[in-house]
């Protein structure tokens, strides 16, 4: 059985989302020394491989073959590719989410508006999603085998914390009071999901600093003083 991962959804002011990742009911032995290096040498080798050939190039019985390990012992550390991927991230994940926390603590400290840090929030967003789009797309992918915990972790903490923005950006009259913050959060992020952005890029051949300003610009388009000259308050 894979690990289960349980959110803390507290946010910003000296607080965070955070993700913490527990043994399942029942699994509360330590991981053998062997089952530890089995799994660090499959991401190290999955690594490598989606480096020199692409992440959708290469098979699972090939990353078992290339780690030296049997199949069984890769899928019962990980069920798919889509949960490899994610495993890949988590580290990534991690410290993005800390370093945009810090960044958005220190600009609150100093007074910027909630929607200024929003729309650098978004600018982090798109280049880190960009990155990693090859392991996002796997796990969209094999999305109806993984757990809802493992499927919805990169997105969660996303809209949280744009929510929790839009919503600190209400309170201090930033924009309107009527905003849906729950649907608004969800608009802004749904160009940024991967096969999206994918779209975006290879198709439309629009590049991360346009992708960026698009985003930036709807942002812009939330402030109260904009909407209110617009006749739309």
């Amino acid at each position: 059985m894979g690990r289960k991962v349980v959110y803390n959804r507290t946010i910003m002011d000296g607080q965070s989302i955070s993700l913490q990742v527990v043994q399942p009911e029942g699994e509360s032995r330590p991981e053998r020394r062997d089952a530890i290096e089995n799994r660090e040498r499959i991401l190290a080798t999955a690594e490598r491989l989606f480096a020199e050939r692409g992440v959708a190039e290469v098979s699972m019985a090939e990353i078992a073959q290339s780690a030296g390990v049997g199949k069984g012992t890769l899928y019962r550390r990980f069920c798919n590719k889509g949960e490899l991927c994610l495993a890949l991230m988590d580290s990534q994940m991690r410290a993005f989410q800390d370093e945009r926390l810090s960044e958005m603590r220190e600009m609150t400290a100093a007074g910027v508006p909630y929607l200024t840090q929003l729309a650098r929030f978004l600018e982090a967003l798109v280049y880190f999603t960009r990155i990693h789009a090859p392991l996002l797309r796997e796990v969209q992918q094999h999305s109806s085998a993984l757990d809802e915990e493992e499927v919805e972790r990169p997105h969660f903490w996303q809209y949280m914390t744009v929510h929790a923005l839009l919503q600190r950006a209400v309170a201090a009259n930033e924009t309107l009071p009527d905003l849906d913050t729950a649907y608004v959060a969800e608009a802004l992020l749904a160009p940024l999901e991967a096969n999206t952005l994918r779209f975006q890029v290879e198709n439309l051949n629009f590049s991360a600093e346009r992708i960026t300003a698009g985003l930036q610009s709807l942002v812009r388009g939330l402030r109260r003083a904009e909407r209110e000259d617009s006749g739309t308050g």
